[in-house]
Formats: structure tokens, sequence, C-alpha cells
């Protein structure tokens, strides 16, 4: 098999994009899935505790394994990191047993590759600290040998170099309903200067941005938001749904985290006015709020790092699942007492009111030291879950069979 890839991003507008195509490199060595790192790795999933009837398996062993985008034909996941790589963990027959994991276009200059997301026709679109790469068939990996990539959004405009920075820098990109793009923009503070307030908000650092797939019509959608590590959208109503990670340095307790819930393009989610849910910054404690605030659908356990989420839509777990949104907890720093490193559940009911709990939990032992730090968590054709992990490297499926009660 002829996995990818060898190839350079052209750096070119929309209308204007020449691929380059280069030969595949050598000395494209795959990670090892059988020795000591992923029996290390299958002894920690034995203390994981889930609701009956659901298991966890190691389904593959990826170095730094950040958000996940899976082809279209089940085939081929592509993994990113906040490193310089990008995976491809390939399973041909769909058998949920991985036949391969390898570098994704190792020729590439990748810098945080956080985010990924297949469209529907298996283009990828990869989103970088400072850029945006389109792969056109990337969804056909096992049947090629190269790839083209071209940059919708060239190095240095996804926001200004002089905002560049090394916080809050790993982007995440979805596709909405309506075939756009979607990408968070962390704001590079803890809390906010009052001078960068303005102009972040105009180019959409600290929110997410939307544009078209060849990267034109660019525009903000979202505001007030700290960092924003998963969105997803409702796939009823459309609604676009997404974590926020809040102030540091505030107290063990405080503030919340957040799960946030967007209707209408231009909402804005009340930092840095507000440090999280209704707790306002020390910085601006005696400001007046200069704006309408959204506050958050869910108050979440204060710096247990809510990241990746996906709403889910299969039919392999029982009905009350559907439509539910699985999210990581990657787990605190910024706390006496750590907490997190965990899955979450959250329900909505028909009135739009959602309550999260734990759902897979057990990487934070009983000494409060991390043996895992849950980072993304997306559905996959099966209905079960692939969730990753940055801390373990790996990357792990939940599925469910119904409880035997005899």
């Amino acid at each position: 098999m002829a996995l990818c890839t060898g190839l350079v991003a052209a750096q070119t507008s929309p209308d204007q994009t020449r691929p380059v195509r280069l030969a595949e490199p050598t000395g494209h060595t795959p990670v090892d899935q059988r020795g000591a790192k992923a029996a290390a790795i299958r002894k920690t999933l034995a203390d994981i505790t889930l609701p009956a009837g659901f298991k966890v398996e190691l389904y593959a062993v990826v170095p730094n394994a950040r958000h996940m985008a899976m082809a279209p034909d089940g085939r081929v996941l592509i993994v990113g990191t906040r490193k310089s790589r990008v995976w491809a963990v390939t399973d041909l027959n769909t058998d949920n047993i991985v036949d391969d994991v390898r570098e994704f276009a190792p020729s590439l200059n990748f810098d945080v590759p956080n985010g990924v997301v297949f469209g529907n026709d298996g283009t990828l679109f990869v989103a970088e600290r400072n850029r945006v790469l389109m792969f056109a068939d990337a969804g056909k990996l096992s049947r090629i040998t190269e790839l083209n990539a071209v940059a919708i959004v060239p190095e240095g405009a996804l926001i200004p170099a002089k905002y560049e920075g090394r916080n809050h820098t790993s982007r995440v990109i979805k596709i909405g309903p309506d075939n756009k793009l979607y990408i968070s923009l962390g704001q590079p503070y803890n809390v906010t200067p009052l001078s960068k307030i303005n102009p972040f908000s105009e180019i959409g650092i600290g929110g997410i941005i939307r544009m078209n797939r060849d990267g034109s019509n660019r525009e903000v959608y979202t505001d007030g938001i700290r960092n924003s590590v998963g969105h997803d959208f409702h796939p009823v109503t459309g609604d676009l749904w997404f974590t926020d990670n809040q102030v540091d340095g505030m107290g063990d307790d405080i503030p919340p985290g957040e799960l946030n819930h967007q209707i209408e393009i231009g909402q804005h989610f009340g930092f840095p006015w507000f440090g999280g849910g209704a707790i306002r910054t020390k910085r601006y404690a005696k400001h007046d709020v200069p704006v309408s605030v959204t506050m958050p659908a869910v108050e979440t356990v204060a710096h247990a790092a809510d990241l990746g989420m996906s709403f889910y839509t299969g039919n392999m777990f029982p009905a009350v699942y559907s439509n539910a949104i699985f999210s990581a907890q990657h787990g605190s720093w910024n706390r006496t007492t750590r907490i997190g490193a965990r899955v979450m559940v959250t329900f909505i009911d028909d009135a739009g009111n959602a309550g999260m709990k734990p759902f897979a939990q057990g990487w934070l032992n009983a000494n409060g030291a991390y043996e895992g730090r849950p980072v993304d968590v997306i559905q996959i054709k099966d209905g079960s879950l692939l969730v990753s992990d940055d801390f373990a490297g790996a990357i792990y499926r939940i599925s469910y069979s119904e409880p035997n009660t005899e």
C-alpha cells in the first residue's frame, strides 16, 4: 500500500491555486502498534469506568494525538498534533483493527496542525497556528501515492503576525451545515488587554470565524470567547455548540468552564468582561459590560479544560444518547487538586436545556497522577466513538453491546 505523500503547499490566493507535487520521501516508518507502549496503554484502560454495556479499547498508538477526522469511507483517520506532524491511521477493511499509522505529508513543514476535518467529498482541511491547508484527494490515501496541498489561507493570513504567540494556538476546524469552514481562534492572553479588545474582535481572535471552503468570504461568526478547542453543530437544529476554556489564576474553583450554544451570527459570550460564567475578571470587574452577553448553556467544573466535542448521531448506543454531546476534559493544571481527564456526555432536552455528567473516567488515578488526558471525541461509521489522548499518545475506541442480564 502506498500511503502518501511528499508535497508542498502553494502560498496563493483562493482564485490562484497552484498545487506542487514532489516525489514520495523515503524513511516513511510506521508507528509500532504491538510493543511495550501499547501494552502499557491497555493496562491503563482496564481501570477506565463506563456505563453498563460500554467498553473502551486501544484503537491505535499515535504520538501526541489531538483532533481527529475520519475520511468518508471510514478507512483513513487523520490525526492532528500540537507539534509539527499530522498522522494517517489506516483501517482498509474497516474492521476496527488498525493496519498502519504513518506520518501524513512528511515533507510538509506543519506548525501546530491541531485542527483537521474532512468534507463529504474526501477533501481534507488542516488548520495550523497561522495557515489553513486543503488536500483535495486525502480521502483516497490508500489508493494514491501523492497529494496536492493548497494554502486556502496562506501562512500569516489567519491572524496578523504581530499577534502570533505561543499560547492558545490549537485551532479547531469544522464544516457547518452551510458547507462553510468554522475555525476557532484562541486569543494569546490569560485576560485580553483593553487596547487589544477591539482589534481582536474585528479579526476574530477570541472567537470563531467562518469562510467558504476556498478561503473566501471570511467573517467573524462568534465573539467573546477565550480559547475554544471544540465545536460542533446540532444535527437537528444546526446550531453551533462549543467548549471554552476560562481564565486561570482566579482560584481552584472559579471561574467555571463553559459549554456554549449559539443560534445566530454575532453573539458575544462575555470574555474578557467575564472570566467564565457570570464571574467577572479582576481586570474588568469595575468596567461596564459594553455588549449583550450570552451566558453558557452549561457551566463546567473550573479548570478541567473542556476540549473536543461531537454530537452523537449513530445507532450503536442506546437511544438516550441520540443527539447528545460527547466531549473531552483534558484535565486541570491550574488547580491544587487535579480534576478532569475524562469523557463527558451532555444531554439536551426539547427546550434546549443541557446537563453534563461523566461518561468515561479513570485516566486520573487514585494518586492524582495522569495516565491519560483525552483531547477529542468523534463518531465513526459503525456508531462507536474514537477518543484521542495526547498524554498517552493514543486513540481509544468506545463501543456498546447490550449487557447480558441472565
